[in-house]
């Protein structure tokens, strides 16, 4: 046997560390690549304008360092170690993984913002640093630490979908009925991950494990499927964007960019199989370590992002939220594109939780939201120069239980991404305000629109805090109008039959 390779604790801290910088900024070059084709062949106005406005942060991301996402995620790490390496260190792998982790995410550079929260079942304690990772290894042979790691935002996440499946029972029609269910939380386009076979654990391994693959769908179609799962893929692939549903949820030919999916054997009685997506911000990145020092991975060439540079609508409406009445409100339709400027609230989970906690204690509230609107967004800490860190919007659907309460406080529109709740839909109908969607995907971008940002109440909560935001030209789409209309529903649903009608993916 030849010589043990060492593998320094510090080398690998260090690898993790700024591979996790990294991908908190670039975009992997295949999916820039994927995006930008998607862009030109969109043919959805609203669908067309979200990739645009996804692609322009990328790019400033890129150059700013800054994250591509607010959620700079839950961290995954893949590790291959070779059987003829060892770990110089007195501390556990997780442990010395976790230490890369929190360098990263305390970078005083581009500080992440931490999301991470322990004891989740009750007292959910942020442990302000983003530990710990979910680690996987893996013992191969060789004299090589190959690791894979992804930051993984929670509005993808928390789509997983999962199910014991009979022997019998059709993936494809599985796959169909659920990605509707998944709705636009997941910030698409972005990537399915299939896992099939194994034990339940094993399958939802796989289906997070194949994200880390490459976009190749485009080649994949050219050359033909090679085999069985090669032709599901394609055939996934095909259907899930026939569905319509489109960039953000807003109707468009581009709802996923591939489909990966890796299996294993499984037992006779039963076929489990996990579906995992990965959102616009995805990020993963992949390096090897052979004991000769630290791995940092190299810059990419900006000249490969497309050239778009998103600029609003001319033909948006601008609205000044100082002056903002429930007549203004009522005037907007769903679809209506909206240049927001003035000052706003912020607000998400644990913010509504101690409002509704404080109405039902009979106290008083420490800030007004009659006549207001809310953004539903947890911020990354800004480094010098900027009033607020990236700042995209998070997944609305969680603030569904508290918008009736918070709109009989008199609050007139809410901004978020995704679509809401049939009963959320009523009572904003019912209350005759609004829903906004922003883009998912765009955090930077939106940021450079909040021009200034305070704690106004819950400084103790951290990013959770109620910020009161003035924003200047501010790009919101009317996602549910005062009379109910939602754009989640009606969108995709237009998109679908036109897709069909028209054939329009037939040739893609």
């Amino acid at each position: 046997m030849s010589d043990m390779v060492t593998i320094r604790e510090e080398d690998l801290i260090e690898s993790v560390a700024d591979a996790l910088q990294y991908i908190s900024y670039y975009h992997p070059a295949d999916y820039i690549r994927a995006l930008g084709e998607a862009y030109a062949a969109e043919e959805g106005p609203a669908a067309k304008d979200a990739i645009a406005q996804i692609l322009t942060n990328s790019r400033l991301c890129a150059e700013g360092h800054r994250p591509i996402c607010q959620d700079t995620g839950i961290v995954n790490v893949f590790v291959k170690w070779g059987q003829n390496c060892r770990l110089e260190s007195s501390r556990s792998l997780q442990e010395v993984v976790d230490e890369g982790v929190r360098r990263a995410y305390t970078h005083p550079d581009n500080k992440l913002r931490a999301s991470i929260l322990a004891d989740p079942a009750f007292t959910r304690r942020n442990t302000r640093d983003n530990t710990p990772c979910v680690l996987s290894v893996e013992m191969v042979p060789g004299d090589r630490v190959s690791i894979d790691v992804a930051a993984k935002g929670g509005g993808s996440e928390n789509k997983t979908k999962f199910k014991m499946m009979n022997p019998s029972d059709n993936i494809v029609d599985w796959v169909l009925e659920m990605v509707p269910q998944m709705g636009a939380g997941w910030c698409p386009p972005g990537m399915l991950g299939i896992g099939i076979g194994g034990t339940a654990e094993q399958a939802v391994k796989l289906a997070k494990m194949s994200l880390m693959d490459p976009i190749d769908m485009g080649q994949l179609k050219a050359r033909g499927a090679a085999n069985d799962i090669e032709a599901l893929r394609i055939e996934l692939f095909d259907k899930v964007n026939a569905l319509g549903i489109g960039a953000q949820g807003l109707g468009g030919l581009a709802t996923v960019l591939d489909v990966k999916i890796l299996d294993w054997p499984c037992h006779a009685a039963g076929k489990p199989v996990a579906m995992i997506p990965n959102c616009a911000a995805t990020r993963h990145a992949h390096f090897v370590l052979d004991g000769s020092g630290p791995s940092y991975l190299p810059a990419p060439d900006l000249d490969a992002w497309p050239k778009v540079h998103w600029q609003p609508d001319s033909a948006a409406r601008r609205i000044d939220l100082d002056r903002l009445t429930p007549e203004e409100v009522r005037g907007w339709k769903a679809g209506d594109r909206l240049l927001l400027s003035g000052a706003m609230l912020t607000g998400r989970d644990a913010a509504h939780k101690r409002i509704h906690d404080m109405l039902g204690r009979g106290e008083e509230l420490p800030v007004s939201f009659r006549g207001r609107a809310i953004y539903y967004v947890g911020p990354v800490d800004p480094v010098p120069g900027e009033v607020v860190g990236p700042a995209g919007p998070t997944t609305s659907t969680r603030m569904d239980a508290f918008t009736g309460q918070m709109l009989d406080l008199g609050l007139l529109a809410m901004i978020g991404k995704a679509e809401r709740g049939p009963d959320t839909v009523r009572e904003i109908a019912g209350h005759k305000a609004a829903y906004l969607m922003a883009v998912g995907g765009a955090a930077y971008l939106v940021a450079r629109a909040i021009k200034a940002a305070r704690v106004v109440a819950f400084e103790d909560l951290g990013m959770e805090a109620i910020y009161e935001f003035t924003v200047k030209d501010m790009p919101v789409t009317v996602a549910v109008d005062s009379e109910g209309r939602n754009v989640h529903t009606l969108a995709p649903l237009h998109w679908r039959e036109k897709i069909a009608r028209e054939g329009l993916l037939e040739h893609a």
